[in-house]
């Protein structure tokens, strides 16, 4: 009974501070370009792709979609890139974030919030985020055999139906 007596105020507090929530928990996002550490370490991380591809492979990736998802996917198959090689397979989600850059017009960031800072896709100056460095990886390591050609539909569909139609369209 007393609890009934406490629910109607408290439902009004709640509703009352959840503007308050909200407003501090857009405050605690940080957007920003790319640092000079952040592209080094990226172009490593491209280079590194380039390098398995051109070693096992004997191809190199051209920035071609097809081609370098096919690439990403026999490093998979081949097992020159396993589950337990984080730094590979977040490299191998660098180039695919690449791939969706280019194919949907969208720029590399720094997303910084209370969990901590990632490396993200941004489309134009819009809140709809990617985050392919971790696309593969989190999958292969969960055990998923999802084709990287699969991952890469899915983050695309996603930003995709969110952009704006071209004129004439």
């Amino acid at each position: 009974m007393i609890f009934r007596a406490f629910l109607p105020p408290l439902l009004l507090l709640a509703v009352a501070l959840a503007p308050a929530f909200s407003h501090a928990q857009e405050e605690e996002l940080l957007i920003s370009e790319l640092s000079y550490l952040d592209r080094h370490y990226m172009t490593q991380q491209r280079q590194s792709v380039m390098e398995l591809t051109a070693t096992h492979l004997g191809r190199r990736l051209n920035g071609n979609t097809d081609n370098d998802i096919e690439l990403m996917q026999a490093l998979l198959d081949r097992g020159v890139v396993r589950a337990d090689m984080t730094r590979e397979l977040q490299a191998m989600g660098i180039v695919l974030g690449d791939l969706l850059a280019e194919d949907l017009g969208m720029d590399w960031v720094v997303y910084e919030d209370k969990l901590g800072r990632s490396r993200a896709l941004r489309y134009r100056n819009t809140d709809n985020f990617l985050f392919p460095a971790t696309m593969i990886a989190r999958r292969q390591q969960g055990g998923s055999e999802t084709p990287v050609a699969d991952i890469y539909r899915k983050a695309y569909l996603s930003i995709d139906t969110r952009r704006e139609p071209l004129p004439f369209q």
